[in-house]
C-alpha cells in the first residue's frame, strides 16, 4: 500500500514496524459539544482505513483519544455552572450515539486525558531533565529552539514561524514559539498535583503521552485533519522525540477541509452543522457516504444537493443487495462473472487510500449484477452477495437484509390497497401508499407482486 506521507510530502510504500501489525493513532474529539460534520470526516475516513488494513490481514491496534481537559470544556462548564467532568462525560456519551449511527467501530482504546495525568507528568519531567523544557511560576514550557527538527511536518523553518509569533500579555515563556506543557492552576479550573504545583496539561502533550502509553514510543501511523498539522502535530513530534529519543510516527495522513456551500464552515456564518442535526433530517448513512466519496486529501463541499445525491447512491446499493437476496427473482443457470472487481477495489485502496475510486468499482460491480440478475444461478447470486458484503463492509456500510416482521396494521393496509387497486380506486390506493410511507416503509409494485421495504 502506498500513502502520501505529510512528513515527506510524497507517496511512500507503507511498511509497518512489525510485519502484519499496525500501530495507529488518530486525534479524537474535544468533548464540549456534539461533533460536527468536519469532525465526521476524519472519524469516518480513518475508521475505513482501519477496516481496510484489517481486511488485508493486518492486526491493527487503533487508538483514538477523548480530550476531556480543555479550555472549551472549562468555558462550557462555567457557563452551565457544572463541573467540567460532567460536561465531558455528557458529550462522550453523545459521541457514541453519533459514532454508532455512522457505523464507526470503537477503537482498540479510547483513552481520556484525565486518566493519563501520571504519564503526562512523567513526560514533562523527562523534557525538563533533558533540557527541552523549563518551568516558570508553576507553568512549564517546551523550548522549540532546543529541537533541531522543529517545523519538519509543516515544512516551515523555525525562523519563518517565529516571524509572525508574539508573546501575549501575561505569558512568561522565553521565546514566541515556545508552547505550554503544563499550566498552573487557576480558580474555577480542574487541577492535578504535579512537581510544579497544582495545574493541568497543555493540549499538545496530552496526545503524545496517550500515544506512548497505548502504542509505544514509535508508532506506524498518525492521522488527523489538515488543520492539526500545525501547531498540534508539529508540537507532538517535537516533545515526543525529545522525551523519548526516537522517531515519533513514521507516517502521517491528513484529510482535507470541508466547506459548506463553497464557504468555510464557521459558527459565526451560521453554516455550522453537527452530525446530529444532519442525521435528524437525512439519517446517518448519507453523512458517512459523503465523507468517503471523495479522496481523503481533497477538500470537500457539503450541500443539500450533495446529501440528496448520497441518498440516491445508497439506495442503488441497497436495491442491488436486496435483489440478490430476493427469492422471487427468476433464477437462470448462467454464471455472474465478477472476477477482477476485488482486485480493482484493492488497487484503488492501495493507491493512497482512494475510497472514491473504490466506491466507483463497487458501482461498476452493481451494474454488472443488475445486468445479469435474472440469468444467473442461485450459487452465482450467493457468491455475488458475499463479495458485495465484503467490499461494502470495508467502506463501513451494512446492506445485508434484516429479518424484520411487518406488523399487523401494515399488513392490513397492504391488503386494503390491493383491494382498492383491484377495484380501480386509485385515489384510495395512493392514500394508503402515503400512509405506509409515513410509517417508514416504501411500497414497490413489481411483476412478481407488491413488495414492502423499510
Amino acid at each position: 500500500m502506498k500513502i502520501y506521507n505529510t512528513l515527506t510530502r510524497q507517496k511512500e510504500e507503507f511498511v509497518p514496524l512489525t510485519p502484519g501489525e499496525v500501530r495507529m493513532y488518530a486525534c479524537g474529539p474535544t468533548v464540549y459539544n456534539y461533533f460536527h460534520i468536519g469532525n465526521a470526516r476524519p472519524f469516518s475516513l480513518f475508521d475505513t482505513l482501519r477496516r481496510y488494513l484489517e481486511y488485508r490481514g493486518n492486526k491493527v491496534r487503533f487508538v483514538q483519544n477523548f480530550t476531556d481537559v480543555d479550555d472549551k470544556i472549562i468555558n462550557k462548564a462555567n457557563e452551565e455552572g457544572v463541573p467540567a467532568a460532567e460536561v465531558a462525560d455528557r458529550y462522550i456519551k453523545e459521541y457514541w450515539v453519533d459514532a454508532e449511527g455512522l457505523n464507526i467501530r470503537p477503537a482498540t482504546a479510547h483513552p481520556r486525558v484525565s486518566e493519563t495525568i501520571p504519564e503526562i507528568v512523567a513526560m514533562v519531567e523527562a523534557l525538563i531533565a533533558k533540557g527541552h523544557a523549563y518551568e516558570v511560576d508553576g507553568d512549564v514550557y517546551f523550548s522549540t529552539k532546543s529541537f533541531e527538527g522543529y517545523g519538519k511536518l509543516s515544512h516551515q523553518p523555525l525562523d519563518d514561524l517565529e516571524a509572525g509569533a508574539r508573546i501575549m500579555v501575561g505569558e512568561v515563556k522565553r521565546e514566541p514559539m515556545d508552547f505550554a506543557l503544563w499550566k498552573a492552576a487557576k480558580p474555577g479550573e480542574p487541577a492535578w498535583e504535579s512537581p510544579w504545583g497544582p495545574g493541568r496539561p497543555g493540549w499538545h502533550i496530552e496526545c503524545s503521552a496517550m500515544a506512548k502509553k497505548y502504542l509505544g514510543p514509535t508508532i506506524d501511523l498518525h492521522c488527523g485533519g489538515q488543520d492539526l498539522v500545525f501547531p498540534h502535530h508539529e508540537n507532538e513530534i517535537a516533545q515526543s522525540e525529545c522525551a523519548n529519543g526516537v522517531p515519533f510516527a513514521n507516517y502521517w495522513m491528513h484529510n482535507g477541509f470541508i466547506d459548506v456551500n463553497c464557504v468555510k464552515m464557521s459558527k459565526s456564518l451560521g453554516n455550522f452543522f453537527t452530525v446530529r442535526e444532519v442525521a435528524k433530517v437525512y439519517g446517518y448513512e448519507p453523512v458517512r457516504y459523503l465523507m468517503i466519496a471523495c479522496h481523503y486529501r481533497s477538500p470537500f463541499n457539503y450541500s443539500v444537493e450533495s446529501v440528496e445525491q448520497a441518498k440516491a447512491a445508497l439506495q442503488r446499493l441497497r436495491n442491488c443487495r436486496k435483489n440478490l437476496a430476493d427469492s422471487t427473482v427468476p433464477l437462470g443457470s448462467g454464471d455472474l462473472d465478477l472476477s477482477g472487481y476485488k482486485e480493482k477495489f484493492d488497487a484503488a485502496m492501495e493507491d493512497d487510500f482512494n475510497t472514491a475510486n473504490a466506491l466507483g468499482v463497487v458501482f461498476e460491480m452493481v451494474r454488472e449484477i443488475n445486468t445479469h440478475l435474472n440469468s444467473a444461478s442461485k450459487q452465482a447470486l450467493q457468491d455475488a452477495a458475499a463479495l458485495f458484503d465484503t467490499l461494502t463492509d470495508v467502506l463501513g456500510f451494512d446492506f445485508k437484509p434484516k429479518n424484520e416482521s411487518i406488523d399487523a396494521e401494515i399488513e392490513a393496509l397492504i391488503a386494503e390497497r390491493a383491494q382498492a387497486r383491484k377495484e380501480k380506486n386509485w385515489a384510495r390506493a395512493d392514500e394508503i401508499r402515503a400512509q405506509i410511507g409515513g410509517m417508514g416503509y416504501t411500497i414497490e409494485d413489481t411483476p412478481q407482486g407488491t413488495k414492502i421495504v423499510r
